[in-house]
């Protein structure tokens, strides 16, 4: 396993995080505990999930079923940099969303009870809250974080002036601030070169990818649907950009096959690739899809395959960070 510090901080994770977003809902408990085990026994460290996941079956299920694993003992918390995530609703209560000091606070000590853990490793604003001024986001994150229950505190789906705004209303408190953002980044969505990696680098925040497939689009999609094997892939986000990008889509199995590196490996080997990434956020259903990922590690793809991809997948105006993405 390869690790990197989440940012600028001296913690060292997994540059394959484990998302939790399938875990008791496309798969069984007793899978998920065994998929949670293969992890650590293959030395990824990091697990993410959020407040709300799995509200499939009710919003918190996800912690819930994380809480139980955790429970098993044998030092699984202690091995684990546990992300969790605030801002989504997580009832009709109109405070009960949003990040204000009252929610934060009071939605960490909910995934504590659900996680039976003391501590979160890594507490993430899922999203900005337009409502909210920074000085009450920061007192509440101060406030936990000096009661001990979280350690660092995380930004996920925000933009790069976002990021700068945050970080400088931090630095005006003298608190460390914001050590990762969490943002959708594949070959097919390329938006956040532009601004939010460079924004990142230049304030020491380490940047985690989620969807690094696009929602199994990347994973083989139209060998998949042929063979009838389609799980994630025949729905949601995927089957939305397979109409538009079909062509696309089959080119860049054709180079896979060329290559001889399965789809998957090969977004995965992409992303892992790019300058400022951290980690990579995978969501497996079964410990072969977590195995099978473990392979892009040692993968380095040459210039004429990353030359290709470019080709299939453009990078956003004149590619590389702003302004010169779309200026001279």
């Amino acid at each position: 396993m390869q690790y990197a510090n989440l940012g600028r901080t001296a913690l060292r994770v997994s540059r394959l995080c484990l998302g939790t977003l399938n875990l008791g809902v496309r798969t069984t408990k007793p899978e998920a505990f065994e998929l949670l085990d293969t992890a650590l026994e293959v030395g990824v460290n990091f697990v993410d999930t959020a407040n709300h996941y799995g509200w499939q079956q009710y919003n918190g299920f996800t912690e819930d079923v994380l809480g139980e694993w955790f429970a098993q003992g044998g030092g699984r918390r202690e091995k684990v940099v546990l992300g969790t995530k605030v801002f989504n609703p997580m009832s009709e209560d109109p405070n009960d969303r949003g990040l204000s000091a009252r929610h934060i606070i009071a939605s960490c000590d909910a995934s504590l009870r659900r996680m039976r853990t003391d501590w979160i490793d890594l507490y993430q604003m899922h999203h900005v809250d337009r409502s909210a001024s920074w000085e009450e986001v920061w007192q509440a994150m101060d406030v936990l974080t000096q009661q001990g229950k979280i350690r660092y505190v995380g930004s996920s789906n925000f933009a790069g002036w976002h990021l700068a705004a945050a970080q400088e209303a931090a630095n005006r408190r003298h608190s460390l601030g914001v050590v990762s953002e969490q943002c959708l980044y594949n070959l097919l969505t390329r938006h956040v070169e532009m601004e939010l990696i460079p924004a990142a680098r230049e304030y020491g925040i380490g940047v985690l990818a989620w969807s690094p497939l696009h929602g199994g689009l990347l994973s083989g999609a139209l060998r998949k649907l042929a063979d009838g094997t389609a799980v994630k892939t025949g729905q949601g986000r995927a089957m939305v950009a397979l109409e538009e990008h079909r062509e696309t889509v089959a080119g860049y199995e054709k180079l896979c096959a060329e290559v001889g590196i399965e789809p998957a490996e090969m977004a995965l080997s992409w992303l892992l690739s790019r300058e400022g990434l951290t980690a990579a956020v995978i969501g497996p259903r079964t410990v072969e899809h977590l195995r099978g990922a473990l392979g892009t590690l040692d993968h380095t793809l040459d210039e004429s395959t990353l030359a290709e991809l470019d080709r299939l997948f453009p990078p956003i105006g004149n590619g590389g960070p702003g302004p010169e993405a779309w200026a001279w």
